[in-house]
């Protein structure tokens, strides 16, 4: 029979392979090593091969490629929930040619060898970072353990290393100093190789038409630039820019239920790397943009007072919420205020549904605690916690103040016409906190 989708699960060196017909069901199933790849792929006729997007994925894509086939890389955690029964090599290749059949698949645009190489500059230039920065701070730990301090960053330790070293202390002991002097040493070896990889990412950038024209942006520079390049290549992959963002997490997360969209602080998936590079980037280039006399820093400005203001209304919501709600009503129509007050720290969420409830019981005082405050406080710690449908449940009742446990509170006695029962919204008169 034909085998139309090839599902390849890669290994070091067996490789677990399930070819599916034109009905789906599996007419192949073997295990091949990574040499015969290369003879299977001239072997079989042109198909769809199928493969998780990992170490290797794309230069076996490419050898198929080659051989007529068409490629489709998968991202692990899309194909983890077509994979059936126990878990096994086999069991992956069935799940992988499964999942690639499905229309709902995402995939992951082939890279060519130029853009593989231009990522592993940058994942050796991040380990090489990497490793100054350890080296650096356990510098700073042996000499804050025998009480000689520096001040902060790399470039003031650079500075005031030299110095130190020449004239050595005559507390610190000659091992020590020893030591020193060879971290030291090793520190230069680090920039040394990280100066050489940086003047390789410029030539690249410098040549390549895409990378300069990405670091024309403002935030971009050469590191950014070619991350860029190699991550995303020409953005085909992408049907529109929107979903760049949402590639690298820097949208909101959505934890929707019952039709209420709240927004949590960013999903932080994809590649974090070029996340922290244009996270970086954009703080850098902020303090300087907002200051120029241009579109982009007028929005910037804009930007910038929207956030003051929103959390200035979440603070005065704190305090006094009536008021608030009134001072800071155009500003509850806009998205960024949610998205602001998603991130605060503040327990009130900038809507006006808890002046509304305190407003039908009585007005609010400033600097007394309410009913509502200890609701929050207590909501959820045990078996006792209430519950929020109670005190919306009771809008009409008339509020008075208790001691309980120390703290002034706010009471209730709730004068129903039935008697109460479990789980109805009637109940006869029960005094007690709400």
């Amino acid at each position: 029979m034909t085998i139309v989708t090839l599902g390849i699960d890669l290994g070091k060196n067996l490789n677990s392979i399930v070819g599916l017909g034109a009905d789906g069901n599996v007419v192949l199933r073997r295990r091949v090593r990574r040499g015969t790849l290369t003879e299977l792929a001239g072997q079989l006729p042109p198909c769809t091969v199928a493969m998780e997007a990992c170490c290797g994925a794309h230069h076996v894509g490419r050898l198929f490629a080659a051989k007529g086939h068409e490629i489709r890389l998968m991202s692990p955690e899309y194909v983890r929930p077509y994979v059936h029964a126990q878990k096994n090599d086999d069991n992956d290749a069935a799940g992988i040619a499964e999942a690639a059949t499905r229309p709902t698949m995402r995939f992951v645009e082939l890279k060519s060898q130029d853009r593989l190489d231009l990522q592993t500059l940058h994942r050796a230039r991040s380990r090489l970072v990497a490793a100054r920065k350890a080296l650096v701070n356990q510098l700073r730990a042996i000499l804050l353990e025998r009480g000689h301090t520096f001040r902060q960053g790399r470039k003031a330790l650079e500075r005031d290393i030299a110095p130190f070293l020449a004239e050595p202390p005559s507390d610190l002991s000659t091992r020590i100093v020893k030591l020193i002097r060879d971290m030291r040493a090793e520190w230069r070896s680090l920039d040394e190789r990280i100066d050489a990889l940086n003047d390789d990412l410029d030539d690249h950038a410098q040549a390549d038409e895409a990378a300069s024209r990405l670091t024309s942006i403002p935030g971009i520079g050469i590191l950014g630039a070619t991350a860029l390049v190699a991550a995303v290549g020409d953005g085909e992959a992408f049907r529109r820019a929107r979903d760049v963002p949402a590639w690298l997490g820097l949208v909101p997360k959505q934890m929707t239920t019952g039709g209420k969209p709240p927004l949590l602080s960013i999903t932080k998936r994809g590649n974090t790397y070029l996340r922290m590079l244009l996270i970086h980037g954009a703080r850098a280039a902020l303090p300087s943009l907002s200051k120029q006399a241009t579109p982009l820093g007028e929005w910037l400005r804009g930007l910038a007072t929207l956030h003051h203001k929103a959390r200035e209304h979440l603070s005065a919501h704190a305090a006094d919420p009536r008021g608030a709600c009134r001072a800071a009503k155009p500003l509850q129509t806009g998205d960024a205020l949610r998205r602001v007050a998603s991130r605060s720290s503040i327990a009130s969420p900038p809507q006006c549904r808890d002046c509304r409830a305190r407003r039908q019981a009585r007005p609010h005082r400033l600097g007394e605690p309410t009913a509502w405050d200890w609701l929050r406080a207590r909501m959820g710690t045990g078996r006792d916690g209430l519950k929020r449908q109670n005190l919306l449940r009771r809008p009409k009742e008339e509020l008075q103040r208790t001691e309980v446990g120390g703290r002034r509170l706010m009471a209730g006695r709730v004068e129903h016409p039935r008697p109460w029962k479990p789980g109805s919204k009637n109940g006869a008169s029960t005094p007690g906190l709400l």
